[in-house]
């Protein structure tokens, strides 16, 4: 059975520039201080839903395939995509999705998947 897992990575989007508009990317380095050419921020990462991507325009870096309910539940795991191992670390005060930090940095790319870190995992 291959049953898939996890949310699949739908835009990256940096943010160089405070209030001006963001730059989408189709693979990026994700650094330990964040997405590179991304200006620095309360949290390495802002990940929302495609819903709420469209619906409130949040300045967030990854867009995913899934609920806001679905990230939330996300809250103190470790999680991979792409080449990064990544925590989500919780939910901002005033806008959508949740932040993360970075524990390992790597590329990611558009279609990669965010997914639960396996045992034994570096």
């Amino acid at each position: 059975m291959t049953e898939q897992t996890g949310f699949a990575v739908m835009a990256l989007w940096i943010y160089p520039t405070k209030d001006e508009p963001g730059v989408c990317l189709p693979t990026v380095e994700l650094e330990p201080e964040g997405l590179q050419g991304d200006r620095r921020k309360k949290s390495a990462l802002h990940l929302v839903g495609a819903a709420e991507a469209v619906e409130l325009a949040p300045r967030a870096n990854l867009v995913l395939d899934a609920t806001a309910d679905q990230l939330t539940g996300l809250i103190a795991q470790r999680m991979v995509v792409g080449a990064a191992e990544i925590e989500i670390t919780g939910k901002p005060s005033n806008c959508p999705g949740v932040y993360a930090s970075v524990l390992r940095p790597g590329i990611i790319g558009v279609g990669d998947r965010l997914e639960p870190r396996q045992d034994g995992a570096r």
